[in-house]
């Protein structure tokens, strides 16, 4: 047995951050604010950086405030104009539509695929009586869980569509997280929360949760532990399970 390992006589739910814990998507909205940013920035500033830029500023937050968010770290401010706004158009909605036509794009001629590791865990959780949850602040969460064909792993979904309905701020606010666990009937402190994205671990860290797992998948493991993350592992595959949830 290692060190890294969640105990479920504490821990009678598990909140997972989709892109990029359980499907492997991250990497494609990376490359596909790339494709906008380095079209957007041609004679402005230097091309985006997938690793430092999209990690740094991008990564776990909701469109618009990772489009932001980035903006303001090369001192660019665009006008926020509006959701009608053609995609590609110099605006935050622009560049966002644009953003998001790009990644739909790229999820329908390729798929999405789940990681083994996190099917795997998922499957153990629940053998032994673990309710989970998964949260995105993308508008697709619901159609990338159900493409990757894990969608009966988790008790329920939050996703962007949900912040947009009830107006939740994105991460590293942890409402979203704490939604999940308001429908799980759960106090936070009794849930833990898996993440690979910055926001999201302080996020956890904000909200309570009784444990934060990372997913150092960008050689982060000290920044990780420093915004609040207890456990940091390079894969879910490293991570056990121990005990059971006590039958209430």
């Amino acid at each position: 047995m290692n060190g890294h390992a969640i105990d479920l006589s504490a821990i009678g739910a598990v909140v997972f951050d989709s892109d990029g814990v359980v499907t492997d998507t991250a990497r494609v909205h990376a490359a596909a604010w790339k494709h906008v940013f380095d079209g957007f920035l041609r004679g402005r500033s230097a091309p985006f950086d997938i690793r430092a830029d999209y990690v740094r500023h991008v990564d776990g937050r909701p469109r618009l405030d990772g489009l932001r968010t980035f903006l303001a770290s090369r001192g660019i401010t665009l006008p926020a104009g509006s959701a009608d706004d053609e995609p590609g158009a110099p605006t935050e909605h622009g560049l966002g539509r644009a953003k998001d036509l790009e990644f739909q794009a790229q999820v329908d001629k390729y798929g999405v695929a789940a990681f083994p590791s996190a099917v795997a865990l998922l499957h153990e959780l629940r053998r032994r009586g673990c309710r989970t949850a998964a949260v995105t602040s993308s508008t697709h969460g619901r159609k990338l869980i159900t493409g990757a064909g894990v969608a009966h792993l988790f008790d329920l979904v939050v996703d962007g569509n949900d912040a947009a309905l009830m107006n939740l701020p994105g991460k590293p606010d942890p409402a979203l997280f704490l939604e999940a666990c308001r429908r799980l009937d759960l106090q936070a402190a009794r849930a833990a929360v898996v993440e690979a994205a910055l926001p999201g671990l302080e996020a956890g860290r904000k909200g309570g949760f009784g444990l934060v797992v990372a997913v150092d998948r960008n050689g982060r493991a000290a920044e990780m532990r420093e915004l609040g993350a207890d456990l940091v592992v390079r894969d879910l595959s490293e991570l056990e399970v121990r005990g059971r949830v006590p039958v209430s």
